[in-house]
Order: structure tokens, then C-alpha cells, then sequence
């Protein structure tokens, strides 16, 4: 029994010794990553543009190298005091009871970067108070507010047919995405998928491809229909339905991962077909969420309908687009009342929806 434990316990402690040295790798990555961005956002934002006051800022890509190289230094050298964020997130610290989270120098460092963020993002955004502000400005805005408020009627037809085409248009969208996003669901859940190397693969795969449809915004996507389809209301559909079961999958892959393993093991155990187990032992565990994470989609999708329609993807966006090129403010102002009475109306009725099916 002796010579067995002496035989386990080199083998856990060389387990354990792997898995520190790895959070340990890995807490000094972020403070890398952390001294690098503070070097280059204060020598860039804070020393150029407040103190020196440059107004364009010469950049070349030996900076950020430099910031990288000052940042290994700084970072190693404060490493092991308790100034390390890195050693904070991964775990290295021992609690002191004395002391609060807030009060760890830590903490204090993450208000540094904080505040150097928030003035870098300041200056990079150009906010301009004074432009703001301004007369010509304030005249401009007052035109166009007064033109919005006062919105011409007499295209209320019109703009009616393309508010209905914008709905159908995301009703379609969805109920295309809804069954290959449920279908793809069950091969993006790692639950299911992580009892053989062949599943996990395809576990990938699939999780791989929903992540760059899903990381590609409608707008872009109504883009390429656009141009592949032609410019109306079929290109808008297919933007938002692709992104549909991008976004969907993934939703109900995360709440196939949530649900309970008991009746999944118990149906196993009584030697149930892999298909059975799904549908008698998880199918109904998800079917609830399911039906709200699907009316919330067809919600975003109305209101998405509306935005892509600026590019070509049909629907009542396609109006605001042309009339607000030709500067017909009165138009644009029944549109967005309009755009604004379906939003509203849509959350209304997907909210009660949802809270008839809980």
C-alpha cells in the first residue's frame, strides 16, 4: 500500500506542479499585455497629446515594439509583488484579511489603467464639446428636429407597405433559422459532443463556422447579399436569417449545456439510443427557453430589418435611406415614427409572449 502511494503521489505533484506553472505563464502574459498597453497609451495620449500637445501624433510600428519590450521588463520586475493584475486574476495570491480587495495595490493599478483608457478614449473619439456646442451646429440640429417633428403624411402609404415588408421579412428569417439552428445546436453543445475525439471535432467545427457568421454584423451581410441576390428585401432576409442561426445556436447549444445530467444518465444507463437520450431527456428540458430565445430573435430581427435596409436589404430602411440622401426631413420624420411604433409594438407583444410561456 506504501509503495502504491509513493508511486501515486510524485505523479499528482507533478500534476499540480504543471498546473501552477501554466497559471503562472499565464498571469504574466496579462501583465505583459497590461504594462505594454499602459506604456503606449500614456506615451502616445497622455505625454503627446496633453503635454506636449501635438495635434497629429507621428506613430510607427517601432512604438508599439518599444512598449512591448518595456513592458516585459516592468512587468517581470514587478511580478512578484502584489502589484501583478495577472497574479490577481489567476488565483496566486493568498486573501490578506486585513485588507480589502479595493485596497490591493492591484486594485489600484486597475484604476490607473482605468482612467488612462478613459482619456485615451476621449481623445481618440475626438469628443469635442465645443463642436457640440456650436452655433452652426445647434442651427443645424434645430432644421433638422423641427423637420422631424413636423413629418409629412403623404407618403403614409408608402411607408406602411415597406413597415409590412420589413416584418415579413424578419418573420421569414426566422423561421428558416429556427429548425438548422436546432438541428445545430446538439452539435454545438460540448455536453454532447465530448464522448469520442470524431465529436469533438465536429464539436468544433460547427462552433467555429456559428463564430465567424455570428462575429459578421447583418449589416455586412446584407452587403454581400446584396450584390449576390440583388438589392431588396430577399438579400435583407437572408443577412438576418444567417445571422439568425448563428446567434440562435448558440444560445440553445448554451442551455443544452445547462441542463440537468439525471434522466440523460439514467436513459444511458437503461442502454437508451443516443437519439432517444436527446429527445426524451433533453429536448424537453430545453423546449421552454427555446420558445422565448426564439420570439427574442424575431424581435432583434424586426428592429435589425429596419437597419439593413440602408444598405440595399429592403423594407422600410430603404426609404429612410433614400429620403434622408435627398434631405427630405419631413419624409424621414414619419419613418421614424413608424420604425419606432413596430419596435414598440413588437417588444410589447414578445414580452407578454414570454411571459405566457414561462
Amino acid at each position: 500500500m506504501s509503495t502504491l502511494t509513493q508511486e501515486i503521489i510524485p505523479g499528482e505533484n507533478k500534476g499540480q506542479g504543471l498546473k501552477k506553472a501554466k497559471k503562472v505563464a499565464k498571469a504574466y502574459a496579462i501583465d505583459l499585455f497590461l504594462w505594454s498597453y499602459l506604456i503606449l497609451a500614456s506615451w502616445k495620449i497622455v505625454y503627446e497629446k496633453i503635454v506636449i500637445g501635438a495635434r497629429y501624433a507621428e506613430f510607427t510600428w517601432n512604438q508599439p515594439l518599444i512598449a512591448i519590450g518595456l513592458g516585459a521588463v516592468v512587468a517581470l520586475g514587478l511580478f512578484f509583488t502584489r502589484i501583478s493584475i495577472g497574479k490577481a486574476v489567476s488565483g496566486l495570491y493568498e486573501s490578506r484579511p486585513e485588507k480589502t480587495v479595493l485596497s490591493e495595490p492591484f486594485t489600484i493599478l486597475g484604476y490607473v489603467l482605468l482612467v488612462i483608457t478613459f482619456i485615451s478614449g476621449i481623445f481618440i473619439s475626438q469628443v469635442s464639446i465645443t463642436e457640440f456646442l456650436s452655433q452652426s451646429g445647434l442651427h443645424g440640429a434645430r432644421r433638422i428636429f423641427t423637420a422631424l417633428f413636423n413629418p409629412n403624411f403623404a407618403i403614409i402609404e408608402d411607408a406602411l407597405f415597406a413597415a409590412i415588408e420589413t416584418i415579413y421579412m424578419a418573420f421569414i428569417a426566422t423561421i428558416v433559422a429556427l429548425p438548422i439552428a436546432f438541428l445545430l445546436a446538439f452539435f454545438a453543445a460540448r455536453n454532447l459532443m465530448n464522448g469520442s475525439k470524431l465529436t469533438m471535432a465536429i464539436y468544433s467545427i460547427v462552433r467555429f463556422f456559428l463564430n465567424v457568421s455570428r462575429s459578421i454584423e447583418p449589416l455586412v451581410w446584407a452587403i454581400i447579399f446584396s450584390v449576390w441576390v440583388g438589392i431588396g428585401p430577399f438579400a435583407g432576409m437572408l443577412a438576418l436569417c444567417l445571422h439568425s442561426i448563428s446567434s440562435l445556436s448558440k444560445l440553445y447549444s448554451e442551455q443544452i449545456e445547462n441542463i440537468s445530467n439525471g434522466p440523460i444518465e439514467a436513459m444511458t444507463a437503461t442502454g437508451a439510443h443516443p437519439i432517444q437520450v436527446i429527445w426524451f431527456g433533453v429536448v424537453p428540458q430545453i423546449v421552454l427557453p427555446y420558445l422565448s430565445f426564439t420570439i427574442y430573435r424575431w424581435d432583434i430581427n424586426v428592429r435589425m430589418a429596419t437597419v439593413i435596409g440602408l444598405v440595399g436589404g429592403g423594407g422600410i430602411g430603404t426609404m429612410l435611406m433614400q429620403y434622408q440622401g435627398l434631405a427630405k426631413w419631413n419624409e424621414v420624420g414619419l419613418l421614424v415614427i413608424i420604425i419606432a411604433a413596430i419596435v414598440w409594438i413588437m417588444d410589447y407583444l414578445s414580452s407578454k409572449i414570454r411571459e405566457a410561456i414561462k
